[in-house]
């Protein structure tokens, strides 16, 4: 008979990023105030981004190319290389946006632009958009789905990723911003969704102080990520009654003024973007692939779990731009997001300035 697991200790359950656990502290308070975000109207909601640019790719069976920036999610991009032939253009994380002259559309071709990082204002894609109306482009607002370019979109069709900005278990929106009909999702609801939903139930339950092994929900959201991977259900029942009901000003609020704070405590330059730009987290490059993966470690043994954002497998799939590889090898993004206070603000900036080696 196995012994009936102990409460997790104040030092676990301390952690700071990794999935999100569910709170209902993030819906709409109607003393507080706070606004909910509406879609945009025709949207159809996914259980999963890659899921709904998939469905897109297929409907629109267009004979052309589909242009993927080279500093980007090469799991997705694999994915979406089996509805299109993929052409990759130089789009990184150093603030100067795309690389027009290596964008070599033509038309009947797709472009797959991203707001990355939720640092950029969309008025340079708004002009190449004008200049090129035989091209369709896709707009990918996965790191601020609710921020200014995602509002005011000039692009055919536009989406975004839910689940990597709030805390639901799955759920991604397509629309199109000039109103073209956008295609539904299809079969039932994921099982993934299941799994990840039951593992946020069970985290928020343990950060609580029950006796729930970790590995327990850890498990379940592995088991549900991999079963959700490019899927273009429809979302669980959970996340279609949820979204109208977050506090998506307060959520995106609470995650910038962390994500300012962070900077100033680190005497980083500020996040680019306008006044209304929520960036996505704080992005930390390191001089080399064994100093970033240094500070990976060194911010795991202290509760701070950082993702790296994104890694390119020289010898697999990967973009052929030597530079985004390069920069993903150094790049990783501390985990700030609305779930922190002051402490763990202060808690991240101290642990990064304590980093040995580092070289950030």
């Amino acid at each position: 008979m196995q012994p009936d697991p102990a409460p997790p200790t104040q030092n676990e359950t301390n952690q700071i990023g990794s999935e999100f656990h569910w709170d209902p502290a993030v819906l709409l308070n109607g003393e507080q105030g706070g606004r909910s975000f509406e879609f945009a109207s025709g949207h159809q909601l996914f259980a999963t981004g890659c899921g709904a640019m998939s469905v897109l790719l297929r409907r629109l069976g267009r004979p052309g190319r589909l242009h993927v920036p080279s500093f980007f999610c090469m799991g997705v991009a694999e994915a979406l290389g089996q509805d299109m032939p993929l052409s990759w253009y130089r789009h990184l994380p150093d603030d100067r946006g795309p690389r027009w002259p290596t964008l070599r559309a033509e038309p009947g071709d797709v472009v797959l632009a991203q707001n990355l990082f939720g640092r950029e204002d969309g008025a340079a894609w708004r002009d190449w958009i004008d200049a090129h109306p035989d091209v369709t482009v896709l707009e990918d607002h996965s790191h601020d789905p609710f921020g200014p370019w995602a509002r005011n979109s000039t692009a055919s069709y536009a989406v975004a990723s839910l689940r990597k900005t709030l805390p639901v278990p799955d759920g991604a929106v397509l629309w199109s911003p000039r109103g073209f009909e956008v295609p539904a999702p299809s079969g039932p609801v994921n099982e993934g969704s299941h799994l990840k939903l039951t593992a946020m139930l069970l985290k928020a339950a343990w950060l609580d102080g029950h006796p729930i092994p970790k590995d327990r929900f850890r498990a379940l959201q592995q088991r549900g990520e991999q079963a959700l991977l490019g899927s273009d259900a429809a979302p669980s029942a959970f996340t279609t009654a949820v979204l109208p009901l977050l506090d998506i000003d307060g959520i995106r609020a609470a995650c910038t003024r962390n994500v300012r704070a962070v900077e100033t405590l680190l005497r980083n330059p500020p996040a680019t973007g306008g006044a209304e730009t929520a960036p996505f987290r704080v992005q930390v490059v390191c001089s080399s692939e064994q100093s970033r993966d240094a500070l990976l470690a060194h911010l795991a043994a202290r509760g701070i779990f950082a993702p790296v954002h994104w890694r390119q497998d020289r010898d697999g799939f990967w973009s052929g731009d030597g530079e985004a590889a390069d920069l993903a090898d150094r790049i990783l993004t501390l985990p700030v997001d609305h779930r922190c206070g002051p402490a763990e603000v202060h808690r991240i900036a101290e642990a990064v300035s304590t980093a040995a080696g580092a070289h950030v």
